[in-house]
């Protein structure tokens, strides 16, 4: 299973459910849906398990603000993904409004239409800049975001506000313990509690994902620059790499193997003292998890360049072949407007500045404040505008960082990995 798959399945967002909420939400066989006529008031949409959750409020407010009514189609991603090719390719679309991954994006760019009238410049004011960056293909826009996560770190209040590991962490490292600020704070309060049965972070050797926020940090975009061009190799990615690599003296045995879900289960089992994870998993640590109440929030550390981020976005598309565009554009609209109602599904997401903004500072939503910063980090980027992104990190980057976590040497693993995407792009 891809890391984006398995991202989405355990997470429904490019930022993660737990099983058992994506369970509960369901993933329905999504069969053919109704085919909207010219001018039709029922919008169709396409959307994978936990979208639905996001946008099932919305559909209500739009019914009332403009009369629509929604019908969704709900499919797992790999369903989604198959479904919208098929349909793209025939020129035969069922749906109107697609939520998109935002890895799809350049795979999908010519079968979806401009929706620039949309982006007004308050409306860009109020989306994170990477977003904004990502939606815009081609000169023209071609997704609404409507909801967004990215990794921040979770931290064990309990342990860090304990007087004796207070005591002994200032006596060991000559500062106080407190959340960290920079990566050298990580590497002493990994190191410091790893011991008695825990450890102090985890390492995931199955995903991609935070070593590419490390290359980020160190000022390289990543795997290719804006020219397309394979920069795996510079000095920011062997940086990166070898800085990931350290922390597995500091966490559990096994890092090849460690994926998304690995780690959430660690942590909530009261096995690491920090992790970094997709901010909404803050308000889905089980009641019953030995951590509950116990767990506090920081924004991503920043490196050399600031901090930064990798955003998980899906977007709000239009097909180019839907005869009901102007109802689409105008569930789309409603999805913007109300924004703030995603917080409130079991997913607990949304995209706009102003709907995290709304919740920050209330009981339950301190994950919010770091996670605005994370995504305002001015070294913050989504992922490079390729087709051949998943590809690249099934094939490539997966197995690379599974190599070099297990004791592989990083700069002929990055060279092999050049080699190996030049090869894929040709």
């Amino acid at each position: 299973m891809s890391t984006r798959k398995t991202i989405s399945r355990l997470v429904t967002l490019g930022g993660l459910c737990t099983a058992v909420a994506l369970a509960a939400t369901g993933c329905g066989a999504g069969g053919p849906a109704p085919t909207s006529g010219s001018g039709s008031s029922t919008v169709n949409v396409l959307v994978e398990a936990g979208g639905h959750a996001e946008l099932t409020g919305v559909a209500q407010q739009c019914k009332k603000d403009t009369g629509l009514d929604v019908n969704f189609v709900e499919l797992p991603y790999d369903g989604m993904f198959n479904r919208l090719s098929s349909e793209f390719s025939s020129g035969n679309v069922s749906f109107d409004v697609a939520a998109l991954d935002s890895v799809w994006l350049p795979s999908f760019k010519d079968a979806v239409q401009p929706i620039d009238e949309l982006f007004t410049d308050e409306a860009k004011k109020d989306i994170f800049p990477a977003l904004v960056k990502e939606a815009n293909v081609d000169g023209h826009f071609i997704g609404m975001p409507a909801w967004t996560n990215a990794e921040i770190i979770l931290y064990r209040k309990d342990l860090f506000e304990d007087a004796k590991n207070k005591a002994d962490f200032k006596a060991k490292y000559g500062y106080e313990l407190a959340a960290p600020t920079t990566w050298k704070q990580y590497q002493d309060i990994s190191e410091f509690f790893t011991k008695d049965g825990m450890y102090g972070t985890d390492v995931k050797g199955a995903v991609e994902t935070e070593w590419l926020a490390h290359v980020l940090q160190a000022g390289s975009p990543m795997v290719l620059d804006a020219n397309n061009n394979v920069v795996i190799d510079n000095a920011a990615h062997k940086e990166a790499l070898d800085f990931y690599v350290s922390l597995t003296k500091s966490a559990p045995p096994g890092a090849a193997q460690v994926d998304w879900a690995a780690a959430q289960n660690l942590f909530n089992q009261g096995k690491t003292a920090m992790t970094r994870f997709w901010a909404h998993a803050y308000r889905q640590i089980p009641k019953d998890s030995p951590v509950a109440g116990k767990v506090g929030a920081a924004a991503m550390i920043g490196g050399s360049a600031g901090v930064a981020g990798v955003p998980g976005p899906w977007y709000l598309s239009v097909p180019k072949a839907t005869k009901n565009a102007d109802a689409a554009k105008k569930f789309i609209k409603c999805a913007y407007d109300h924004n703030s109602m995603g917080v409130e599904s079991s997913l607990g997401l949304a995209s706009r500045i102003s709907a995290f903004e709304k919740y920050q500072n209330q009981p339950g939503y301190e994950s919010f404040k770091p996670l605005i910063e994370t995504l305002n980090g001015k070294a913050t980027a989504t992922r490079p505008a390729t087709a051949k992104w998943q590809q690249i990190v099934d094939t490539v980057l997966v197995p690379l960082l599974q190599k070099a976590v297990a004791g592989g040497d990083s700069a002929t693993l990055l060279a092999d990995a050049k080699k190996q995407i030049q090869d894929l792009l040709k």
